[in-house]
């Protein structure tokens, strides 16, 4: 290892261990019990590990949960329990059919669909990828749709000879907005969903948060469109060019593409009646939308048996749902030694329990925390203390935060992250931490005041916890109503 490197990874370590240390001895000054410090110093340590070294997150979380483990703060049944293994097994399921949905071709028609749009304007192109980010990313997830976005940007902008870094924060910031929109959209969605008593629904996202992600997509289009209003001119020049030459925007192919779109009708025609398929098979809610996915997965590594093992080995990102079975586990161990229980009293206390005075506050802690580490990080410690507050316009407070929250910075979000590093491998460049800054907190900011300002207007609509709690027992069969795991 070089010195220099040495060096940095060296003072790195001694910040992430300075203010793991920090917090215990503030929770131990606030008289917080030694299994509570020690939960406490074990995330903040795992948050700082994911800001200082991404590239061992998942070594770090590994020895976070042997400490835990060795200090008797979290004991194995507990571990077991909190590795969250219905989202885990979720995305497994998602991850297999998006990766037979690209090899039947079913993105690459989308791509093209695009391209050969005729008379197309530097504008229209603007607009068009907007919404096909936004919504790509709503029925697949963030990561899947940027892969595929960067790809026609790229495609797009090598054919004009012009810069596609506008056009890729564009995608991306669309891409961000979007995943807000349903419980497909972003690993957080399926975690709050899971997570808040009773657990909410497919249907639940698209009444409560898709028309919000609807409003705040379209905003964040106007402020982009007059941003990069520039660079979008330039792209209409030369469009304009090309098309005088007689030229297209890229080779086209026949792609073969409807059996793929069939599946993915289906498999989110399952999701989004996954909850009257519960009611009326008298299944604990969310069983359907768990499973839909695996079911499908499994029926399409049949009838494409020579792939399958590539689908598990290559389309599955272990290394990334390791590490959120290890954060779940973590943020866990704050909800057992009721640290989050402290945290909720005292917003209680500090703020009541009006929402209208606690939503503008969690929208931005949580845009705050997601600019600055792993959105599910950050999720996964507050999802906890959200459900105590027990006010359902929190919840989408939480959702709206961390989504939008993404587009501040340039490491806000997975997506923000692997768009830069296609863009990095490609053309051996990058954007420089400011330059997104200055347009991710205009767009990150206004994004943020728009959804808090709906999330008001609506909030009055919302049914209470209480509500939600009466349906959802309503549901069950009668011998599963006392069964306490059939509504956490």
């Amino acid at each position: 290892m070089p010195e220099n490197t040495a060096k940095h990874t060296s003072i790195r370590m001694l910040i992430m261990l300075a203010v793991s240390a920090s917090v215990g001895l503030l929770t131990h000054l606030l008289k917080l019990n030694n299994q509570q410090v020690i939960a406490s110093a074990i995330f903040v340590m795992i948050v700082m590990a994911t800001l200082l070294f991404w590239n061992f997150r998942l070594a770090i979380a590994f020895i976070g949960i042997g400490v835990l483990m060795g200090t008797n703060t979290l004991d194995l049944p507990t571990f077991i329990v909190e590795c969250k293994i219905d989202v885990i097994l979720f995305l497994v399921g998602m991850m297999v059919t998006v990766g037979v949905l690209r090899d039947l071709g079913l993105f690459t028609w989308i791509i093209q669909s695009v391209i050969k749009t005729p008379k197309m304007t530097g504008r229209l192109f603007v607009i068009m990828l907007i919404f096909l980010s936004a919504i790509m990313s709503c029925i697949v997830d963030e990561v899947t749709s940027i892969v595929f976005m960067a790809t026609l940007v790229f495609q797009v902008c090598d054919a004009l000879k012009i810069s596609p870094m506008p056009f890729l924060i564009i995608s991306v910031m669309a891409t961000n907005v979007g995943s807000s929109g349903t419980m497909l959209g972003n690993p957080v969605g399926i975690v709050i969903g899971q997570n808040i008593t009773p657990p909410l629904s497919f249907v639940d996202f698209v009444v409560w948060s898709f028309p919000i992600m609807i409003i705040t997509l379209t905003v964040t289009m106007f402020i982009l469109l007059w941003w990069y209003r520039k660079e979008i001119e330039h792209l209409s020049e030369r469009l304009s060019e090309r098309r005088e030459m007689g030229m297209g925007l890229g080779p086209l192919i026949n792609v073969p593409y409807k059996t793929g779109l069939a599946i993915l009708v289906g498999m989110i025609s399952f999701i989004g009646l996954h909850h009257w398929l519960e009611i009326k098979l008298g299944l604990a809610p969310n069983t359907v939308l768990i499973v839909a996915p695996l079911v499908i997965a499994g029926v399409l590594m049949v009838f494409r048996q020579e792939r399958a093992r590539h689908y598990i080995e290559a389309d599955v990102e272990w290394w990334t749902l390791l590490f959120f079975m290890m954060l779940f586990a973590v943020a866990g161990s704050l909800q057992h030694t009721r640290v989050t229980e402290e945290i909720a009293n005292h917003f209680q206390n500090a703020f009541g329990s009006r929402p209208a005075l606690l939503m503008p506050i969690i929208i931005a802690l949580s845009a705050a925390g997601s600019a600055l580490v792993d959105n599910v990080v950050y999720v996964a410690a507050f999802v906890p203390v959200v459900d105590k507050l027990g006010q359902t316009p929190l919840v989408w407070a939480l959702l709206q935060g961390v989504c939008l929250g993404g587009n501040i910075t340039m490491i806000g979000s997975t997506a923000n992250i692997v768009a830069l590093g296609m863009a990095e491998k490609r053309y051996r460049t990058s954007i420089k931490f400011f330059d997104w800054l200055k347009v991710g907190l205009v767009v990150g900011i206004t994004s943020c005041l728009v959804a808090w300002g709906c999330l008001m207007m609506t909030s009055k609509y919302m049914p209470t916890k209480q509500q939600r709690l009466q349906t959802a027992q309503s549901h069950l069969k009668p011998a599963a109503v006392h069964d306490s795991n059939t509504i956490r």
